[in-house]
């Protein structure tokens, strides 16, 4: 039997980068941990993210110039920063987007011509 954590996927340097790009750039703002819940949930057992991984990202993606974040009021009430996407995070979600299909592309291909 597997254990949890074994069950979880680790996800590669980018990775993470790539997924909270196209999660802002479908859902719209968001703020940190509404953005955690929602991928947590869509990706449900697989992918259990703390803050203390998804901010560095949000962090890089911000620096990058590839986000921006927005201090506004929750539904509860609460003041948070919320992240979207801007023009040069959408090109950058293109290209990346395409590096990743070639890379899973390769991965798949070698996998299949083991043996």
């Amino acid at each position: 039997m597997a254990s949890e954590s074994t069950d979880r996927v680790e996800l590669l340097q980018g990775t993470l980068d790539l997924i909270v790009l196209r999660a802002l750039d479908t859902m719209g703002p968001q703020h940190a941990y509404g953005l955690a819940a929602r991928l947590e949930q869509v990706a449900e057992p697989s992918l259990r993210l703390n803050q203390g991984t998804l901010y560095p990202a949000l962090v890089r993606l911000e620096q990058k110039g590839w986000i921006k974040g927005a201090w506004q009021r929750t539904e509860t009430n609460r003041e948070a920063k919320y992240y979207s996407v801007t023009k040069a995070g959408v090109r950058g979600l293109e290209k990346q987007t395409e590096r990743w299909r070639r890379l899973a592309g390769l991965v798949d291909k070698l996998l299949l011509n083991e043996g």
